[in-house]
């Protein structure tokens, strides 16, 4: 043992000096090629002397990186998240006008805007250098990427030898799409787990398959705040929508807003009587619920703990952050990204591209902490976790969800995300070969997204314009654009410690007699409230006469669910479709279009206490696909209609089929149980669902 402990650190002072002579070379070069950096005195010094000089300063910016930079970042966790990244630069080099300033041979000197630029180039090469040198070394690897770790064990218990279950949720990819990347060629590492480069199975000199991709059916509520609480918690009960208006409470519900999203796991865990899928060992990265883990980091459900020792929702960009090395990279294709999106909006601009949605403002770096930031310390944060050897580790990462918003699902933007998604695939599955345990690979979708116009862009007004047209109420020339409500602005807003405000609706609305129209994406919901009970079909007639039949007969709009004083339920449709909810199966009218499911999936949100007055789904094109957005997106999610309701469940095929036969899952709580049941095949130490609690309800109430 003593001899492999000297072996380990003879090998780490080796790699060490490596990095420090390889610093010290570029330090020299740049030296060279820029004019305000300079390694000599203004009389001249030999080559010796200016070597020792570059050496001196070499070292002392190491140290520094490694002792001062940590606690710099940890300092400025005080900070937003986005200001930390924009700050990286000043940072680094001012460690190296400091390296500069204590260096022994008191020589050197560089202007403060080339401190910048030399400190990024050597923070980059000593980065790869160490990185080259220690994946010969199975262990330093490993000891390097521990570092990502947002947070280390108190206690180094032995690691079981059991697998673990890594599940990776990639963020609005529906099922279709997946299949045609790979077909493409643009996800090379899930086409490997297929054992093609197609996604059809075939014979001959291909690998064989390592999982199996099967398809799941979304609720109604077609979106990620419903979907994730559903599969990390068992209960998509009572979520109708993105956002909804609570009469009882006189709020608006909003799913990426921290105290809505602490408001939602609290019923779903007092509904099902269970603490989620990660109560035990487990961890939570990026999502907007906690699953129960102990380990969490960006999650939104405890952001607005600000106070709470329990709050670690930003612990991760310190663990991310503390190597000046990932600070400088991610910082670097963060500019990257964004001079990117420029670049794509104005050439779909030239080319006046439809349907399009305005990519201006603040937009480009929305994208950008998406596609780049929070992909990087999510996927830095898995690797710690699987490193750690934790049992269950669930990540969301939502790059090419808040891309195909504004670029289209099938766009060539979202293509290009999808590709550098598998890239995080590849170094998950190479990082699995480095854990002190096995690990299965999950990867599934929350949701998928439907192509299409904005309604606003159609017809020329906002939904809410038309609903205040059929109450006699007042329409304004121009309709005020709504919030795109992706998941990424949460983040966003977490990461700046600013609350997720809505304009279509404050956190708390005064009664009055306007209707509140809520968009979540193709999905709308319509509240009075000064009525404090969910109004029945009779009772908006006799209020409004002209909304109900102004509603569905629009063009633009599929269908309609109100509450009926004689039928309990009843869906609207034009030319004065009225059916019962009783009747759906034999006789759907307007829902036909949506296909199969579509009946149940509007019966239990029916069910819901916080459904609104008047549910509204868009009008929906079978042929090809389209639905249209009551947000400013033209690619949607959240309601009925096209590839939004269809995402993906990519599972090894070490693991049972998540269903028998030809059967597709229904619903994130069938998902939520799948994934149960892999946990215990694993022999992961999970918390056991209550019996008669709401998860198994729910199970009951779909098969009837």
């Amino acid at each position: 043992m003593r001899g492999v402990r000297w072996r380990r650190i003879a090998s780490q002072i080796g790699r060490s000096v490596a990095v420090w002579a390889v610093s010290t070379l570029t330090m020299l070069v740049l030296a060279g090629l820029l004019p305000d950096f300079r390694l000599q005195s203004a009389d001249g010094d030999s080559a010796t002397r200016i070597a020792i000089t570059a050496a001196c300063g070499a070292g002392a910016f190491g140290v520094l990186s490694a002792v001062v930079w940590p606690l710099l970042v940890r300092l400025l966790l005080l900070v937003p998240a986005l200001v930390l990244g924009l700050l990286v630069f000043f940072l680094n080099g001012s460690l190296l006008l400091l390296a500069l300033r204590v260096n022994p041979s008191g020589r050197g000197d560089v202007a403060p805007e080339t401190a910048v630029i030399v400190a990024a180039v050597m923070s980059a090469v000593a980065s790869a250098t160490g990185a080259a040198l220690a994946v010969r070394d199975d262990e330093a690897y490993r000891r390097r990427l521990h570092r990502l770790a947002t947070r280390r064990r108190r206690s180094d218990p032995p690691c079981p030898t059991t697998p673990g279950l890594v599940v990776v949720q990639l963020d609005g990819v529906g099922h279709d799409v997946l299949v045609e990347a790979v077909r493409k060629g643009l996800m090379p590492t899930v086409g490997s787990w297929l054992g093609t480069g197609d996604g059809i199975p075939r014979t001959g000199a291909l690998p064989a398959p390592t999982h199996r991709l099967t398809p799941w059916h979304t609720d109604w509520s077609s979106q990620t705040g419903a979907s994730q609480l559903g599969i990390l918690h068992g209960s998509t009960f009572d979520v109708p929508a993105f956002r909804w208006y609570e009469k009882d409470r006189g709020e608006v519900m909003v799913c990426n807003r921290p105290t809505s999203a602490a408001e939602l796991q609290r019923r779903a865990v007092l509904h099902t009587g269970d603490g989620g899928l990660l109560t035990v060992d487990g961890a939570s990265r990026g999502n907007l619920f906690s699953g129960g883990a102990g380990e969490q980091a960006l999650v939104l459900s405890i952001a607005a703990r600000r106070r709470s020792r329990e709050n670690r929702s930003r612990a991760g960009y310190f663990a991310y952050f503390s190597d000046p090395a990932n600070a400088v990279r991610t910082a670097l294709s963060f500019v990257a990204e964004v001079a990117r999106e420029i670049g794509q909006s104005t050439r779909a601009r030239i080319r006046k591209q439809r349907p399009r949605v305005s990519r201006g403002g603040l937009y480009p770096l929305v994208r950008a902490f998406a596609t780049v930031v929070e992909r990087d310390v999510v996927v830095a944060a898995v690797m710690g976790d699987m490193l750690a050897g934790r049992t269950a580790v669930y990540a969301d990462l939502v790059a090419y969800d808040e891309v195909a918003h504004h670029s289209g699902p099938c766009g060539r933007d979202a293509e290009k995300v999808l590709q550098r998604l598998d890239r995080c695939l590849a170094l998950l599955q190479r990082v699995a070969e480095h854990a002190p345990r096995p690990y299965r690979i999950v990867v599934l979708s929350d949701h998928g997204q439907s192509p299409g116009e904005t309604f606003r862009s159609r017809y020329g007004l906002t939904l809410g314009d038309l609903v205040r047209a059929g109450c006699g109420l007042h329409v304004p020339r121009r309709a005020e654009r709504t919030h795109s409500g992706a998941e990424a602005r949460a983040a966003v807003r977490a990461a700046l410690r600013r609350p997720v405000e809505e304009r279509s609706g404050q956190v708390r609305r005064p009664p009055g007699s306007e209707p509140i129209v809520l968009a979540s994406g193709n999905l709308a919901l319509v509240s009075f409230p000064d009525v404090h009970h969910r109004m029945t079909k009779e009772e908006i007639d006799e209020r409004h006469p002209a909304l109900l039949t102004t509603l569905a007969n629009h063009p633009g709009i599929g269908f309609l669910l109100v509450r009926s004083g004689e039928h309990d339920g009843v869906v609207l449709g034009a030319h004065g479709a009225e059916i019962p909810l009783a009747r759906l199966d034999e006789e759907p009218g307007p829902l036909a279009r949506f296909g199969p499911g579509a009946a149940a999936a509007v019966r239990r949100t029916h069910s819901f206490p916080h459904t609104a007055d008047i549910m509204v789904n868009s009008a929906h094109d079978p042929a090809d696909g389209e639905v249209l957005a009551f947000e400013e997106q033209i690619g949607s999610h959240g309601g009925l209609g096209g590839a939004q309701s269809h995402p993906f469940l990519l599972s090894p095929l070490e693991l049972s089929a998540p269903v028998d036969g030809e059967a597709e899952p229904t619903g994130a709580e069938q998902v939520h149980r799948v994934l149960r049941r892999w946990l215990r095949e694993l022999n992961g130490p999970q918390v056991p669902l209550t019996e008669g609690t709401g998860t198994d309800d729910a199970e009951d109430e779909r098969a009837a």
